[in-house]
């Protein structure tokens, strides 16, 4: 519930008893739930009101159209990459492991004397 723990629940009860008293804090959180409930509301209006304009507009259609095309042109994209380049990753493994046998070998030429010398 909005992230708040138990011992700040309590805390802001207490301060709510505080400010309001123990006569008005009833009537107080009525009034908090009717403004929570008629706030609910409005935005679920808002929401059919706008869902009923895109409904109205054909806009919901236009684009799953546009994404359907856009999805398409995308998988046509990487089909014709991995087509064109089937061992692309095996020749950038290689290639990697290749340099990393040659860095390993440089540096036990190098690091060699100073081993003996230990």
């Amino acid at each position: 519930m909005f992230g708040i723990g138990g011992g700040e629940l309590i805390f802001i009860i207490f301060i709510a008893l505080m400010l309001f008293g123990t006569d008005k804090l009833p009537e107080a959180a009525r009034t908090f739930g009717k403004v929570m409930a008629n706030l609910k509301h409005a935005t679920n209006e808002i929401k059919t009101e706008i869902q009923k304009g895109v409904d109205a507009n054909g806009l919901d259609i236009s684009m799953n159209q546009i994404t359907s095309t856009f999805t398409e042109e995308v998988d046509k994209v990487k089909e014709s990459v991995t087509a064109n380049v089937p061992d692309l990753g095996t020749n950038v493994l290689n290639d990697a492991t290749a340099s990393a046998t040659k860095i390993k070998e440089d540096f036990e030429n190098i690091t060699g004397p100073i081993k003996r010398q230990m």
